[in-house]
């Protein structure tokens, strides 16, 4: 019987809707036997969900998924079996969760500016974590001017909405590179959302010699044809390719938590990677200058 992997999830340290703990209850409901929490630009979880993991069963990797920008659009980047505590990283790490604040922050101020009353110190706990567009969401769903999360999305903050607000990010290379410092193997999260796969073929040689080390293939609402051109493109590039279902909580994503069918193979490769970084001396990251937020 094949093992349900789920590579691609987060928890309330960042944008998810569940704690750590509950995560990984609801990982052993789905019969889950590999799991990795990769909060935005946040580890906080990590510590909780392990020994949950533990608890439940489930084999556990530590993750992260940093967002950048692009002249094209987001990039977001997985990073597995990190070396979080490194006090470099965390710092960085830092750098980015304050921008998710005033991002945040900027939100509900334009929300109420348009007479959708939502008030920051709700946005605030309901996050408990660092917080995210998904946590603003909520907060108009409690509020009544939306029936669903999505619509919340599609309606006030999803990006060209009256709410939307771009947010501080690094840039693809320097997202790799920080994960490279903190011994962790980047990956490309949902590749086909980016602006085009012709796109990406000319980013590749560059992130790939960043230290980059994998494709998330398997995804989400992925087809088949979508899943053999990237199987393409990683065995091009030599690159391993993973997959998840970007889990934040019901409602967000329309794949279920272990919903999406990712080879074991995926796993033996990143801990064949990781294994080969243990121990070893990182390059160092300084961390660039910051973009200016519109």
């Amino acid at each position: 019987m094949a093992q349900i992997i789920d590579l691609h999830t987060h928890s309330t340290a960042s944008d998810g809707i569940y704690t750590p703990t509950q995560l990984l209850a609801h990982a052993k409901e789905a019969d889950i036997s590999i799991l990795a929490l990769t909060d935005h630009d946040s580890t906080d979880g990590i510590v909780e969900a392990a020994e949950a993991a533990r608890q439940q069963g489930i084999d556990f990797i530590p993750g992260i998924e940093v967002n950048t920008d692009t002249h094209g659009g987001e990039v977001h980047v997985l990073g597995y079996f990190l070396e979080y505590e490194r006090p470099a990283f965390q710092a960085i790490l830092k750098v980015l969760r304050d921008a998710r604040e005033r991002r945040g922050q900027r939100m509900v101020e334009l929300l109420n500016e348009q007479g959708v009353h939502v008030a920051w110190e709700r946005v605030r706990e309901i996050a408990q974590g660092s917080v995210g567009r998904p946590h603003v969401a909520k907060a108009l769903l409690e509020a009544g001017y939306v029936q669903t999360i999505g619509e919340a999305f599609d309606t006030y903050i999803g990006t060209g909405c009256p709410a939307y607000v771009p947010r501080y990010k690094l840039s693809p290379e320097d997202a790799v590179r920080l994960i490279v410092s903190a011994n962790g193997l980047p990956v490309i999260a949902h590749p086909i959302t980016l602006p085009g796969l012709t796109e990406l073929r000319n980013w590749l040689p560059g992130l790939r010699a960043a230290g980059l080390v994998g494709l998330e293939t398997y995804y989400g609402p992925y087809t088949t044809q979508d899943e053999q051109a990237l199987l393409t493109l990683a065995n091009e590039y030599q690159l391993i390719p993973t997959g998840g279902t970007d889990f934040h909580g019901p409602g967000i994503h329309p794949t279920p938590l272990g919903g999406r069918a990712v080879p074991y193979m995926a796993v033996e490769q990143l801990k064949a990677a990781a294994a080969q970084r243990r121990g070893q001396t990182p390059p160092p990251f300084e961390l660039p200058p910051p973009v200016a937020e519109k």
